[in-house]
C-alpha cells in the first residue's frame, strides 16, 4: 500500500480458523473503503479452473489426456499451423510450443482501444497464427495464454455450451461460489475493486476489461474467499477423480508447473503446495494451498496506476513479493 496500490485483499485459512483483511479503497473516485469480500479479476487463476473442466472431459472418456486435438478443433485445421500432433496434456502444461497471442498485439494501439475491444477465442488464435510455431519448441515449457484459448474451444466443442456455462456447472454452482463468474461484465456492481492504468497522463479505469471478458486464459472475476474454497475443494478430491488430480499435480519438464497448477515448495511437509499466480490489466493475485487443502493464502491487489506498457520487471517484482509473503505466512502457520 505504501507503493501506491489502490487496494489489497487477503484471506488466510488454516485447520480450525481463518482471517481476512482489506486495505485501500474500492474506487479512486468515490474512495469507498475496500472490503475483504470484494470482487477482483483473478487473471490466470482462471487456468486452474479451466484445467478442471478439461480433466472432467478426460474423466468422462470424452477425450484422452494424451490424445491430439488436431482432428477435433477446426482452428487447428484452418487457422493454426501446428508442426505436429498437439495433445490435451501439452496445452494444459504449456508444452505445446503454441505462441502467445499477446506477443502479436500492436504496441501502438491506444489503451482504451485494447481495453474496450472484445477478443474471441478464435480471434486470439488468429493472432497467435501470425507468429511462427516451431517444432523445436514443442515439449518445451513456455507459458502461453493461447494454450487456454484452444482448451476453451475444446470444452465448447465437446460440451456444446460456452466455456463460462461449463465452469459454472462444473465448479461455481456445486461449490456455492456465488461471487465467481466467467461471464458478461458488471462493472457497476458496488462490490468491485476497481483497477487503473495510465495512458500518458490520463488515468483509465480498466476494471473487467473487455479484452478479457469470458477468456479461459484469465477472465474469471472472484473473491479471495471463493478462490480459497475452489482450491481446497480441488485438493481434497471434490472436483476430480484421484487419478486426474494426481495428473494435474505432476511437474511438467523443468518448470514447477503441472496441468493448470503451479507448484510451490512446502517447508512444512518437504513436498509441495499448489495454486497459481495471476496478472492482468491493473490487477495481481496469487493463491497457494497445502497439498491436503488445510492451509491456504489468497491475495489480490489493484496495483498502483502505472503506464500500461510499463516494463514487465515491475510486475515480476510485485509477483515475487506476493509469493514470498504467501509462502512465509504458510510456513509460520505450520510451525
Amino acid at each position: 500500500m505504501d507503493g501506491g496500490a489502490t487496494a489489497f485483499v487477503v484471506q488466510v485459512r488454516w485447520p480450525g480458523g481463518e482471517w481476512s483483511k482489506a486495505y485501500g479503497v474500492r474506487n479512486l473516485d468515490t474512495k469507498d473503503p475496500a472490503r475483504p469480500q470484494d470482487r477482483v479479476s483473478v487473471a490466470s487463476i482462471t487456468k486452474s479452473m479451466v484445467a478442471v473442466s478439461v480433466l472432467k472431459l478426460v474423466d468422462q472418456g470424452l477425450i484422452g489426456l494424451d490424445d491430439p486435438v488436431n482432428g477435433v478443433l477446426e482452428s487447428f485445421r484452418t487457422t493454426l499451423r501446428p508442426p505436429g500432433p498437439i495433445t490435451v496434456r501439452q496445452l494444459l502444461n504449456h508444452n505445446s510450443g503454441l505462441p502467445d497471442y499477446g506477443d502479436a498485439e500492436h504496441e501502438a494501439e491506444p489503451l482504451q482501444q485494447v481495453v474496450n475491444t472484445r477478443l474471441s477465442l478464435q480471434r486470439g488464435l488468429e493472432l497467435a497464427a501470425t507468429l511462427p510455431w516451431e517444432s523445436k519448441n514443442v515439449d518445451r515449457f513456455a507459458y502461453s495464454n493461447s494454450n487456454y484459448l484452444a482448451l476453451g474451444q475444446l470444452i465448447e466443442k465437446l460440451r456444446g455450451r460456452p466455456v463460462g456455462d461449463v465452469l459454472n456447472q462444473d465448479i461455481f454452482a456445486p461449490l456455492g461460489l456465488q461471487h465467481t463468474s466467467l461471464a458478461e461484465p458488471d462493472r457497476g456492481a458496488p462490490d468491485n475493486i476497481h483497477a487503473y492504468s495510465m495512458d500518458g497522463s490520463e488515468r483509465v479505469d480498466v476494471t473487467q476489461a473487455e479484452v478479457w471478458v469470458g477468456s479461459p486464459a484469465g477472465g474469471v472475476i472472484s473473491t479471495t474467499q471463493d478462490i480459497n474454497t475452489f482450491y481446497r475443494a480441488l485438493l481434497q478430491g471434490q472436483l476430480l477423480s484421484p487419478a486426474m488430480l494426481e495428473e494435474m499435480k505432476k511437474k511438467a519438464g523443468f518448470a514447477e508447473y503441472g496441468l493448470g497448477l503451479s507448484r510451490f515448495p512446502d517447508a512444512c511437509s518437504g513436498e509441495f503446495r499448489y495454486g497459481h499466480h495471476g496478472a492482468i490489466f491493473g490487477y495481481m493475485s496469487i493463491s497457494v494451498t497445502s497439498a491436503d487443502g488445510g492451509s491456504q493464502v489468497t491475495m489480490a491487489m489493484a496495483v498502483r496506476p502505472m503506464p500500461w506498457q510499463d516494463p514487465a520487471r515491475r510486475i515480476d517484482l510485485l509477483g515475487t513479493q506476493m509469493e514470498s509473503a504467501a509462502q512465509e505466512t504458510l510456513d509460520n502457520l505450520c510451525h
